[in-house]
Parts: C-alpha cells; structure tokens; sequence
C-alpha cells in the first residue's frame, strides 16, 4: 500500500474541475484539454450521434467522482453492481463490459482473467474526458468490442503552468487531488497525485434490518483509493507527437454482506465475509504520432499493464480469522503486455484509409495461499482496415474490417485432492469482425446515421476454466460469441444551436452467447450436478435512446435523455437476463450567474430489473440531488450537495441497498 502524505496546500485545494460554467450539456462531445494522442483515431464524423462523451467539466457540475457514475449521465448506460464483489458495473446497450473493452488513452486496462474492471476504482480526477463508442465501433479498438468501447482520455496541459485541484468531505469519507502541469510548446509534462476514502455508506432510513445488516452505516463497505500518475512527453510539430505515461493506484474494499429476502440465494444461508486488502493496478505507456507527410501517419501504443490482487474470505463478520474450510486468501499476479501499429493515409480529399496490427499477451497468475500458483496465459492477434469514401459532400460511406485471432499459451490446472498441478489442452479461436456505416450531413448541425455491423468477443480465461467454486465443468474449447448490431441515429441542433437532440433506434442480435448448462456431470462424490458454460444461447437487445439539451434562456438550462431497452433470451425464456433495466430517465435543471454562481438539480429514474436467471427482481426507484456552486475569490470556488434528497431505499442488484442521503462539499482550486 502506497502512503500519501498531502500537503496542506493541496489539503486545502483538491479537486480537478472547472468553476462554475454557464453551459453544461451532456450531449456534446468535445475534449477540453484532452490527451489527443490517447484518443483512439476513429474515421468518419466524430461527432456522429453514435459516439458519445462526458467531458471533465460535467464530472464536476453533476459531482461524479468515478467513471461509472459519470458515464450513467448518458443515454444507453446502466449502472449495475456486482453484489458479491462489491464491483460497479456498466451496461451498454445492454453489453456488459467482457463485451465493451476499457481504455485509458487507448490502452487496454481490464482484468486478463475475467475481462472485467471495477469502474468503481477508476477516478475522474485526471481525466479530461470519457468516450464512448457504441454499435458501430473502430476496429482500432481492438478485439472484444462487441457492444462498443470505454476510453478514458488523461488530461494534458495547454499553459506554461497549470494547477488545479481540490479537498472535500462526504458523508463517511473525503476526498482530495492535486493535478500541475506545464506546456512549453514542444515539451509537456503532466503529473497528478488524488486520494478518495470512504469509511461506509450510510444507508437509509427506510432500510429494514435482517439477520446480517442493522441499517445506519452499511456494515463493510468501506472504500479506499489512491493514485499517482505522471506524463512527459515531446512534439517537434503540429503533427507528430511522442509521449511516456505511468500511473500507479491502489486500491482496498470491502464487500457488504448479503442483506436481502432471497431464501434461494445461496447468500442468505452462507454469508461470504470478503475484504479486498490490495486491488492494485500499474500501467507503462509509450504512445506516437509521427507525420510521415500531409497525407499519411503513423501512430504506435506500446504497453505494459499489471494488476495484483488480494482477497480475504474470513470465517465470520468480526473479520479477523480465516480458519473455516470456506475460508481462504486469494491472490492474483496478472500482467498485460503488447502493443499497437497504426498507419494512416489519404487519397485525395474524398478516400481516407487506415489500418491497424495489434497483438497483447494477457497472463494471469493466482493462488490460494498454501497452495501452488498456477498459470494462465493468452496470446491476442488483430489485423484491420477501415476506409472513410466521402460519395459526396454530404454523404460518407464507412467500412471496417477485422480478423482476431485469440491463442492459449498456457493454461494449469490444479487439483487440490492429489496436490498437483497439470496442463489444459492447447486451444485456439479466430473471429471475423465487419460493419458499415452510411452518415449523412443534413447540414452542419444536423447528421443522420446508419450502420450495421458483425462484431465478435472471445471466451475469458475465467469462461473457460472455473470450477465455479466447485459447481461447473472448465470448457477449454469455448469459441467467441459474435452479433449483429443495427443503428439508425439522428444528432441535430435547432432554435440558433440553444436546442441539442440525440435519438437512436438499436437492435443486436448475439449469436454462440455463453449460457450455463445445467446437469452436465455429477462430481466425484456424486451427490452434485455440475453445470458447464457452453455456446448454446441466442440472445437479443433492443431498443431507443433519446436525449435533449435546451438553452431557455441566458444561464439557465435544462436537459432530459431517455433510454429503453427490451433483452429477450431467445434459447430459453424462462432463464432471465439479469441487471439492465428496461427504461431508465435522467434530467437536470442548471442554473449560472455570470460564472459566479450555480444551483443544479437533477434527478434520475430506473424501472425494476432482474437480479437473478430465475426472475428476483429489484423494486423500480427514482432519486434526486441538488448542488450548487460559487466563485469565491480568484482561484477558489466551492461546491455542496446532497445525494439522494429523499433518502430512498433502493438497490441496483437485490440485496444490496445503495447509499441513503448523503452530503458532499469541497473547496475547489484552479490556477
């Protein structure tokens, strides 16, 4: 664990943010003082109403201080948990995030075993910007962007001198970053240093007591991150640009008990009593923009990604012993390493082609302790080429094509009866990716959209060989699930551009989905069925976004988006498809004073939605908040809020009750 002693300048400081701003739209996707060359280079129209981004300044104005909560801003994205792992979750479209790769400035950062990241852990603190990529997605973001991609773009800086921050307290814990840096032109450095702590959530008053939670401060879910991050880089020209980037975070949780009316849930009868004391990450970037001429480029990512793990499963809630047979300590050692070539070119003013090689080897290594480590090992090859063909000046016609080639270099198993450890088969698997996209400029503040597209996503380490703590059959030979998504959106402005519209209609139909087969084989024993996953299912999602943004009149503003999504099982009805509500509405009213002053309110509702394959299901929710905002002096603004204002008693996943009212103030600095 990294100890971070703040100083009392940035004790007093904190934040990264922007003062109070008269506009703060949700649909407008424009980089501030982004990183440019982490973004990931996407032919067509950025500002295609299938791209999607918040921007640092939103983090600010709706006070989100992680991803997840910050992209939940947007139309198709839902907010989930993973009740047991304490983990936060997001769905696009309905695609978890196996399926929707995260970047941090192009760089792939989720977790070699299970193709998952805790967006819970990732701040907003030093980013400028977070995209979204849906449906229709670059190949250049690699392989396993079935459903879109997640980038989140570091933020850069524009002046000789830049510093900027702040400190804050929230109910349970506080917060407080630092962020300087310094552009001289043709060198630029950046570095960040932040610590977020909480030490629970408080949970409504409306909460019930059962057997294994009391209500009032949520038993174990205390939270701790901290980071440190540092960036140099050097541009000879307008064009061509050199970076190094490290950052280093880390991170301990705890995982709240089980606290619902489920009888069927394994967890109502057998608690799980998890702490996290390590979750820690650490990256090591090399990325490059080099002009070759006015009309071609190359760019290059080069990347070492590491992830160490640690997880105490205690005998009891008192925390402190781990002697039980269901107890243990879990250990993960994992690194990712690969890199990315890009080369670029135009052909005249109306052909545009780009094409990418990528390969990263992802190694996970685990152990309990007493009990030797194992290894697991992929390597991950992609070829692909995407052309941009202007047909005329309003009409663009896009194409991408991809070949993924997913390879095991190693893969141990191990069988703690006899002690021994032994090798799976060698396995392989390649994929096809290939999608189309028509844009048509109705003008310059009006684009329609149309694309359709075949998008793949490999079997994780973890699809492939978990026992499922001793209920599953491992299944090597998983082959990738692949769908069909269509897209038709429309991105336009009105009234002088006072007034933003998004609309999207979407369907994906996922063929070869991973599904759990019941009753494959029985144990050793024989007194347990074993289930296996196996590419058995279909599936479907579809649905409509909706988004609008309007400028009443000078500093008042008011927005809305609207999302709906309908997921069938298409193999098997009665086994539900769990975590993604069916309409989900978000609004916001913002009020600013001449830059000095800001009142916002805001408010958000969720339909019910499945927790479990078998139909248990959270109750709908709606919840508010309000903040407001003032300039202070010079360089100091401050900011309070409360979270949900009428202290709802809610929960994203049933059993697991999210944070009743809470209160946030912080003293704000930017120079």
């Amino acid at each position: 664990m990294i100890k971070i002693i703040l100083p009392l300048s940035m004790l007093l400081f904190g934040m990264n943010c922007v003062v109070a701003q008269s506009e703060t739209k949700i649909s407008v996707d424009s980089t501030q003082n982004g990183f440019t060359l982490g973004e990931v280079t996407i032919y067509g129209n950025k500002n295609s109403p299938i791209f999607n981004a918040v921007r640092s300044d939103q983090f600010q104005s709706f006070a989100k201080n992680d991803v997840a909560k910050a992209l939940n801003l947007l139309p198709g994205i839902s907010q989930s948990q993973i009740g047991p792992r304490n983990e936060t979750m997001l769905y696009i479209r309905g695609f978890d995030l196996r399926s929707v790769p995260v970047l941090i400035d192009g760089i792939p950062v989720y977790v070699p075993y299970d193709g998952y990241v805790d967006l819970g852990r990732f701040l907003t603190f030093d980013l400028a910007e977070v995209q979204i990529a849906k449906g229709y997605t670059s190949v250049n973001y690699g392989p396993n962007a079935m459903g879109g991609a997640i980038n989140l773009i570091t933020k850069k800086p524009i002046k000789p001198f830049e510093v900027n921050g702040a400190t804050g307290w929230q109910s349970g814990g506080y917060r407080s970053n630092f962020n300087i840096g310094s552009n001289l032109g043709k060198f630029y450095v950046q570095t960040g240093i932040s610590k977020y702590k909480r030490n629970y959530i408080p949970l409504s008053k409306d909460f019930v007591s059962v057997a294994n939670e009391d209500g009032g401060h949520r038993d174990n879910s205390y939270t701790d991150d901290e980071k440190i991050s540092l960036k140099v880089a050097y541009k000879p020209t307008d064009n061509s640009e050199y970076a190094l980037s490290y950052a280093y975070q880390h991170g301990s949780k705890g995982s709240p008990v089980y606290a619902g009316q489920d009888t069927r849930n394994s967890l109502f009868s057998k608690p799980r009593y998890w702490q996290w004391p390590k979750w820690d990450k650490q990256s090591l970037y090399f990325l490059s923009n080099t002009s070759i001429d006015t009309t071609q480029y190359i760019r290059s990512r080069f990347y070492y990604d590491q992830f160490i793990n640690k997880l105490n499963s205690y005998d009891d809630a008192t925390y402190t012993t781990i002697s039980k047979p269901y107890a243990f300590t879990s250990l993960y050692n994992d690194f990712t390493i690969g890199g990315i070539v890009e080369y670029g070119k135009n052909f005249g003013r109306i052909d545009r082609l780009q094409a990418s090689v990528q390969y990263k080897q992802d190694v996970h290594r685990e152990n309990n302790v007493g009990e030797p480590r194992r290894t697991m090992s992929d390597g991950t090859f992609s070829v692909g080429v995407e052309n941009q063909l202007d047909l005329t000046r309003q009409l663009m016609f896009l194409t991408g094509l991809s070949f993924n080639s997913r390879s095991s270099i190693k893969a141990q198993d191990y069988n703690s009866s006899s002690k021994e450890i032994t090798d799976y088969p060698s396995n392989r698997n390649n994929a096809v990716n290939i999608q189309g996209a028509l844009q048509y400029s109705v003008n310059a503040e009006n684009l329609i959209s149309l694309s359709v597209a075949r998008k793949t996503r490999f079997a994780t380490t973890k699809d492939r060989y978990s026992y499922r703590l001793g209920t599953a059959i491992p299944n090597p030979d998983l082959a990738s699930e692949y769908a069909i998504n269509y897209d038709l959106s429309y991105k336009g402005k009105f009234l002088n551009n006072r007034l933003s519209f998004i609309a999207s209609v979407f369907r994906s139909d996922i063929h070869n989905t991973i599904l759990s087969v019941p009753n494959v084989a029985q144990n050793a024993s024989g007194d347990i069925w074993l289930s296996q996953l196996q590419n058995v299912g279909r599936t479907q999602n579809m649905g409509v976004e909706v988004g609008v943004d309007y400028q009443v009149v000078s500093g008042l503003l008011v927005g809305a988006n609207y999302t709906y999504i309908k997921r069938k099982n298409l193999t098997d009805p009665s086994v539900y498809l769990t975590d993604v509500p069916k309409d989900k509405l978000f609004g916001y009213a913002r009020y600013s004073w001449h830059n000095k002053i800001s009142i916002q309110a805001n408010g958000e509702y969720n339909s019910g939605r499945y927790s479990t394959v078998y139909g248990v299901a959270t109750s709908p929710f709606a919840v508010f908040g309000s903040s407001a905002t003032a300039h202070v002096w010079k360089w100091f603004s401050i900011e309070a809020g409360v979270n949900n204002l009428f202290d709802r008693n809610y929960a994203l996943v049933e059993g697991y009750p999210e944070a009743g009212r809470n209160f946030f103030a912080n003293l704000i600095y930017r120079l």
